[in-house]
């Protein structure tokens, strides 16, 4: 029988239910020294406060504060990894508020981008063509028209394929065939193949400016670009072009609770395999499942409404702060990379991904493709962005700054600078439409060394009204420098620009 002392001992540490207990249990005939790493002490304090325990077996309240933690840190976790398709998402749904919510639109910025359109991180000096395709029905043919730059990438945001100068029709124009998921049906001859993982599949390219002029790009895609099912190859459906210049739109996603809406959407639509199960596994956790209404209750949305709030300043903070040593191109400098590594999977090494430079990139821009991230002497283009002056002070909007670009800018074709708003990550909206300035400015003033000496403030310096961009008082700002047909020199670092200093 079991001494009475032992019972009551026994009965009442049960009923504290992780209280300390009066006396440690009886040395029995097979106990061994237990090492003291693997055992659960009573009472724990951590940054989530006491937490208790009777022999390793948790009391309630410490139950219920675990799977709150628990489910908020699976909160953040989607938020972060699950970014990248919520910002395809948030695309997919801009371009139909303009109408291109089918394979047959394509959105022309004819008269370019300005900062009406809210976009991450766009350019004002290329013709931007964009559309959202869907296989859902079958394998789509896309014609490209002749010198263009562009890309597929999928609903999650990974990239699919190249099209234009870095893709295999060599900027001649040419014909892809784009297959839905899991497609095992005839592939005819006479297409560049294209797979992807997913249904819908963001198709962008740029065309480019000839004298100042966007005509000649803007009637080369109204003139050779055709998106239609291979099913209708023989007849093929009308294409509908809308210019999208000027135009008041959202492409970003939220960071609010419609977040995980977003998300969801992308879910229902797409096959599960078409992404990372421990991400899908992430969503499943706060109840975003295929085939299943996510409804969280009340204590799930106060808590994802919690998460969402961390997950987007811990991407504001890794983005326009970053601790990435490597994103910086050079020693104590603000300028740095969005493709740290020059990986465009963001892999420190194979197998291994660079979940910081993969949630800088997705937070500040979009377009996944290989050929923005390698090194290409005289093609494509090279950016450089930066968040903080010279001191590593943020910018104020209601100050002056001047860079320096010293001489023999490295730059084949043209180089320029656009100004975004810190909040957006979208152009600046100030008086001016384009807030941007570039070698493209037939007034620019260069200097006799062949140096360029660049303005921002919010009133233009005396003097230097050709080479000044304007900022807002009361608004931060950043800035991305493009550099198109990079030369050597950018890439040795033989020539780097100057910081952006404060002057008032």
């Amino acid at each position: 029988m079991v001494p009475m002392k032992n019972l009551v001992c026994f009965t009442f540490a049960v009923m504290l239910a992780g209280a300390v207990r009066a006396e440690a249990p009886p040395v029995m005939k097979m106990t061994t020294p237990i090492p003291e790493a693997i055992v659960t002490p009573e009472s724990v304090e951590t940054r989530l406060g006491t937490l208790n325990f009777f022999d390793g077996y948790p009391d309630d309240a410490t139950a219920n504060l675990v799977y709150d933690n628990l489910d908020f840190m699976r909160g953040v976790e989607a938020f972060l990894n699950a970014m990248p398709g919520a910002s395809a998402e948030a695309m997919r749904v801009g371009f139909a508020s303009q109408g291109a919510d089918n394979n047959q639109s394509v959105l022309v910025f004819e008269d370019l981008m300005d900062s009406h359109s809210l976009f991450l991180t766009g350019n004002t000096e290329s013709v931007y063509n964009l559309a959202w395709l869907d296989t859902k029905t079958g394998p789509l043919v896309i014609e490209t028209p002749p010198n263009i730059l562009g890309f597929i990438d999928s609903h999650w945001f990974e990239y699919v394929g190249d099209i234009g100068n870095a893709g295999p029709d060599k900027g001649k124009g040419g014909k892809y065939l784009l297959l839905p998921p899991g497609y095992d049906g005839e592939v005819p001859d006479g297409y560049f193949v294209l797979r992807s993982p997913t249904c819908g599949n963001l198709l962008f390219f740029r065309g480019f400016m000839e004298d100042g002029s966007t005509t000649t790009a803007v009637d080369n895609t109204r003139k050779f670009t055709r998106v239609y099912p291979l099913s209708e190859a023989d007849n093929p459906p009308p294409m509908t072009f809308i210019n999208a210049s000027g135009k008041v739109f959202n492409t970003i996603h939220a960071n609010d609770f419609h977040f995980y809406e977003e998300v969801n959407d992308i879910v229902q639509h797409e096959p599960n395999d078409a992404y990372h199960p421990e991400v899908l596994g992430q969503l499943a956790a706060i109840g975003i499942v295929k085939g299943k209404p996510f409804a969280p209750d009340e204590r799930m949305k106060k808590i994802l409404t919690d998460a969402v709030a961390v997950g987007n300043a811990t991407a504001r903070t890794i983005t326009f702060r970053t601790r990435i040593e490597e994103a910086y191109y050079y020693p104590d400098s603000a300028w740095f990379t969005g493709f740290v590594g020059g990986s465009y999977e963001f892999l420190l090494e194979p197998g291994v991904r660079f979940l910081d430079a993969r949630t800088l990139f997705h937070y500040y821009a979009t377009g996944i493709t290989p050929a923005m991230a390698i090194k290409r002497v005289g093609v494509g283009s090279q950016y450089a962005a930066a968040t903080m002056d010279g001191d590593k002070k943020p910018f104020d909007g209601g100050s002056t700054y001047r860079l320096r670009l010293p001489p023999n800018i490295p730059a084949k074709d043209f180089w320029s600078l656009v100004v975004y708003d810190n909040q957006t990550r979208s152009m600046l909206q100030t008086d001016q439409p384009f807030p941007s300035i570039g070698s493209d400015k037939t007034d620019i003033v260069v200097n006799a060394d062949s140096s360029v000496d660049i303005w921002f403030g919010p009133t233009a310096p005396e003097g230097h009204e050709n080479n000044w961009v304007q900022t807002v008082p009361g608004k931060g700002w950043n800035v991305v420098l493009r550099l198109y047909g990079p030369l050597e020199s950018w890439f040795d670092k033989s020539w780097k620009p100057g910081e952006i200093e404060r002057i008032n």
